[in-house]
């Protein structure tokens, strides 16, 4: 009687194998279970982030280096920004166009092995003037209150450049200190490929890259059919 053990399972003659229908909880497996089973969910989420991202970065956004002073000061040695290089299809009622005053990096047209960064002042169909020191377009002196007095004392005068179809006029916002359209020439649409977004280092500096706005009043230049060459109507 004494240290017998009883045979009569704890359920009295019912087992748990004989009913299927009864639920056995065992936490550490369906822990273990349940961890395996998300590690698999986020490792999928992780691929398709990381895919999404590459799409981006390869038809969207690039990552863009400031180098040199030529942009002074709104944009300093070392920074980088992200550009939009959904300009690339500007040509589309979807995408985004070249408007004056946008910053744009484009391949150096003397040398596309160099990528360069300017301020677009002219556009297909424009006609830009330097005199003493001042910009003119299409007859109207442009509004800069994107410029630093102290980097733009130079007071030289240029001939006027009739902007080409399928080409911008572009400047350094460091006019004293800026290789740019009034060196070079002009620069071909399919060479621009992309628009400066946004500033995203120095955090400190973060902060949205926008077009200035107060030129909208500029006279249109002549006028620029949209053939879809790179060149557009007159803004």
């Amino acid at each position: 009687m004494f240290g017998k053990q009883s045979s009569v399972p704890p359920f009295g003659t019912i087992d748990i194998n004989d009913d299927r229908d009864i639920e056995v909880h065992r936490p550490k497996e369906a822990a273990r279970k349940h961890f395996w089973q998300e590690s698999r969910l986020l490792f999928r989420d992780l691929i398709f982030a990381l895919m999404v991202l590459a799409l981006v970065m390869v038809f969207i956004i690039q990552p863009v280096k400031v180098e040199g002073t030529s942009m002074l000061p709104y944009l300093h040695d070392g920074e980088r920004i992200f550009v939009n290089k959904l300009i690339y299809y500007d040509d589309y009622n979807w995408a985004p166009h070249i408007y004056r005053s946008d910053i744009v990096v484009f391949w150096f047209p003397e040398d596309p092995s160099k990528s360069y960064i300017k301020r677009v002042i002219g556009l297909p169909g424009d006609t830009v003037e330097v005199h003493e020191g001042h910009v003119r377009v299409n007859g109207k002196d442009l509004i800069e209150t994107y410029l630093d007095p102290q980097l733009n004392m130079s007071h030289a005068s240029r001939p006027p450049t009739y902007v080409k179809p399928g080409y911008y006029f572009v400047m350094g916002d460091n006019r004293d200190n800026s290789s740019d359209s009034r060196i070079w020439g002009l620069v071909p649409k399919k060479y621009i490929y992309g628009k400066a977004l946004f500033r995203y280092w120095p955090l400190n500096s973060a902060t949205m890259i926008t077009r200035d706005t107060h030129n909208t009043s500029v006279p249109p230049g002549t006028a620029v059919r949209h053939d879809g060459d790179g060149s557009e109507d007159d803004q």
